[in-house]
Order: C-alpha cells, then structure tokens, then sequence
C-alpha cells in the first residue's frame, strides 16, 4: 500500500546533498538491487561515485523527502561533458552536439512511493535544471535485458511508456556498455545500455 506521508522534491547541491550521501547510497543500493538492474553495490563505492554530483560543475540532484526529513527518492542530472567517456562517446557520432546535453544519471524511489506523480518532478526538475544552463537536450539510458531473463518478475511492467509519455524517444543506435556485479555473481559483467532523448 502506498505512503501517505507528503513528500517533496526540490533540487540539492553543497551541504545539503553532501549532508543526503549516505542516505543516497543506500537508496541506490536498495533500489537498483532490483531487476532490471539486478545491482550488487558497495556502500562506499556508492558514496564515491556520487560525490560526483558534489564535485562536477552544473550537476544537480532532486531529493525527494518524506515530511519528517527521510529521503525516499532521488534523481541526478550533470552536463554530459562532466560523463565519462564510455556515456559521452554515442553522442560525439551523432547528430547531437555533446555541448548541449545533460545527462540524466538515474532515477530511484522507494517502491512504496511509486504511483504518486514524483517521477515526472523528477523529470521536471531536471529539465528546468537544463534550460538554466542554456542545455537544449536532456537524455538518459537504460539497461537493455532480455525477455527471457530468468530474475525478470512476472508482473514487471517496462517504463517505456512513461518516458515516451514525457517526450522521450528511444534511439537504439545510441548504445553503450557498462559493467557490474549482480546480484548472486561474484565478477563484474557489462550490460548494453540504451540511449532516450528530448530536445527541450
């Protein structure tokens, strides 16, 4: 059953996101634990690869907060030159300018406050974020897993819908590969990654 608790979202930068790290790595761990994504993370690599967002100029973060303070949900955003070079690389061959992107990293929320609107803030947010910084494309990829796939829950439901009910267009030759554990394996393997896209 949904939480009725009220939630906010509004962006974070500084101490308020250097304060929320902890709270975002084992968000992202719980989350993302999850198929499709099925990831075994570590809590301290986590807290370093969002320090990401503290550091890149231009990034930002949505927190969405329960009233009492908790998050329960976050969303990252940073200009696409600020990526590494494997999510940068799709868009140098295409008819996108690499410039005038910005990449939206991930979206996570507690299953318990799915349903409730606070994906599209999300997407809001972050979009507002990028016609700040004079960015005319906002994109983001997903993680391509087969059908067949035996963790796949018999009542998984895809967000294509979603996305593309927020203006975004799936581009299967925008690919790329990212490589980590899932759950139950003990190596790291890489996963195609699949490119969406707006023009704002």
């Amino acid at each position: 059953m949904p939480s009725l608790q009220p939630v906010t979202v509004s962006p974070a930068t500084g101490p308020e996101l250097q304060a929320a790290l902890p709270e975002l790595a084992h968000l992202r761990r719980e989350v993302f634990r999850a198929f499709p994504y099925l990831y075994e993370g570590d809590a301290e690599y986590e807290e370093n690869y969002l320090r990401t967002y503290l550091n890149a100029p231009g990034a930002v973060v949505a927190l969405a907060r329960e009233e009492g303070g908790r998050v329960v949900g976050a969303s990252t955003a940073l200009p696409l030159l600020q990526e590494t070079l494997e999510v940068q690389a799709p868009f140098a061959a295409s008819e996108f300018d690499p410039a005038d992107v910005l990449y939206l990293g991930e979206s996570v929320l507690l299953p318990e406050f799915r349903g409730r609107g606070l994906g599209h803030q999300f997407f809001d947010v972050r979009e507002a974020h990028a016609r700040a910084l004079s960015l005319g494309v906002t994109a983001f990829c997903a993680v391509q897993r087969p059908p067949s796939h035996p963790a796949r829950p018999s009542d998984y439901r895809p967000l294509n819908a979603f996305w593309t009910a927020h203006g975004y267009t799936e581009r299967p030759d925008l690919h790329t590969q990212m490589s980590w554990r899932d759950v139950g394996e003990t190596e790291e393997t890489a996963k195609e990654m699949r490119f969406w896209v707006r023009r704002l």
